[in-house]
């Protein structure tokens, strides 16, 4: 760890191309196509699902497909915080997973790919149609390098490092389709977005924020400890 920027900052070029390293590392390592958009968000797999669900739900229905206490937390906030006027709860026990067929394609659906309490995950990408309307937002942390994910079935995917990579917490990963950056740019959310939670200015992406501009200050450490994960699991044939 010679080359190591620690105790340097994220905006000094060493630091930066340590970040920058770490998002190609992670195209490559996870096959994400090339009109896909990668960055490093603040609060771990949790403010990724949180910042993608307050930036982009509202403009249709939403339907939350839970069988685990994490995506039962996506329900609470889609209902209590959010308040979203049309709503569907399609959830499932424990060990269960719901009716996915009984989902309806013009609504925006976030999921769990892999329960991580539950240890119930979806067999495939097959039950999500390419011709969907909605968009797909899929909280991926026990799944990401893990299991195959179909991309053209994604428009958005969250993970966080600690989880099948065993790396360090308090970073969150969010990879965005082109679908999902125009949604971004064609609506605007009626209520307030925090800073961390912001991907846009002036109606536009914000597309620092993907070009290893992170929001908020990093840890080199845990940056240095995700690349040399990222390394290992290249080094083993990726997925």
């Amino acid at each position: 760890y010679k080359d190591a920027p620690f105790g340097r900052s994220h905006r000094a070029e060493i630091g930066l191309n340590k970040i920058k390293e770490s998002m190609a590392l992670t195209r490559e390592v996870l096959k994400i196509p090339k009109d896909y958009l990668v960055a490093m968000v603040p609060a771990s797999d949790t403010g990724a699902v949180e910042m993608c669900m307050w930036s982009l739900l509202g403009p249709r229905g939403v339907t939350v497909c839970h069988w685990e206490s994490f995506g039962g937390g996506w329900m609470t906030d889609a209902e209590k915080q959010l308040k979203l006027p049309k709503l569907r709860n399609l959830g499932a026990p424990f060990g269960e997973l719901p009716d996915l067929k009984s989902i309806d394609w013009n609504d925006d659906v976030v999921f769990t790919w892999n329960g991580t309490t539950s240890g119930v995950k979806v067999p495939n990408g097959d039950w999500i149609p390419d011709n969907r309307a909605g968009l797909t937002i899929c909280d991926a942390t026990s799944a990401a390098f893990a299991m195959d994910i179909p991309w053209s079935k994604i428009d958005v995917l969250t993970y966080s490092w600690q989880k099948c990579l065993g790396g360090e917490g308090a970073h969150g990963m969010l990879v965005i389709s082109p679908r999902t950056v125009a949604r971004l740019e064609s609506y605007k959310p009626p209520w307030p977005l925090p800073k961390i939670f912001r991907m846009t200015k002036g109606g536009k992406l914000d597309k620092s924020i993907f070009q290893s501009s992170v929001i908020n200050t990093p840890s080199m450490v845990c940056f240095e400890d995700y690349i040399d994960a990222l390394k290992r699991a290249k080094g083993v044939g990726s997925l």
